[in-house]
């Protein structure tokens, strides 16, 4: 016995395969749009090392995974700025080593050519090879580190432009995209000098 409720038209039910393939696109659609969030305004990949101012530890072409959530910059930590922050042209992203933060007192001694910071000798064995400084900059030292902003030097210190000139200078942290958390090509694993 057939009965039609009059009002009630009768509902099709949706195909099983159609509804299906709907859902994965909408879950693809929302894991490709987190990742770009994750990887645009959290984490650089291949940003690509330009010039051969961090030689010997990264070498032009090399490329880098940048950490662009950890703001706490420290002696030693190896940063990517951006180069409308500075005096630099063309404009570029430019690849350097964190040497003071603010409120340390830089200097290079002009007798041994050794980085001084708040009067100590830098020990910089672990990653470059003689230790060496020269100090024909432009930009007068010794000089403190003016709050919010990082004295940086590249690792191949005859051939970088760093903050030893005034086109660099202390480097304001508001241009600092990352910090460089490791080597994407060629990779050597997590660990950096």
């Amino acid at each position: 016995m057939h009965s039609d409720v009059p009002g009630k038209e009768k509902q099709a039910k949706p195909d099983g395969f159609v509804e299906g393939c709907f859902e994965w696109v909408e879950a693809l659609i929302s894991a490709l749009i987190a990742v770009m969030v994750l990887f645009v305004f959290l984490f650089r990949v291949n940003v690509v090392v330009d010039g051969d101012s961090m030689q010997p530890n990264f070498y032009d072409g090399y490329h880098v995974f940048v950490n662009c959530i950890d703001r706490s910059f420290s002696r030693g930590d190896v940063i990517v700025i951006d180069a409308d922050g500075t005096n630099l042209t063309p404009k570029a992203r430019i690849i350097k080593r964190v040497i003071a933060t603010e409120g340390d007192k830089v200097d290079i001694d002009p007798a041994t050519n050794y980085v001084v910071v708040n009067g100590q000798k830098l020990d910089e064995s672990a990653y470059i090879k003689n230790g060496i400084t020269v100090k024909d900059g432009t930009t007068p030292l010794p000089a403190v580190v003016p709050k919010g902003c990082v004295f940086v030097l590249g690792d191949n210190r005859i051939v970088s432009e760093d903050s030893r000139f005034r086109e660099v200078g202390m480097v304001d942290k508001r241009y600092i995209i990352g910090k460089v958390g490791f080597l994407l090509s060629p990779f050597r694993g997590f660990q950096l000098k």
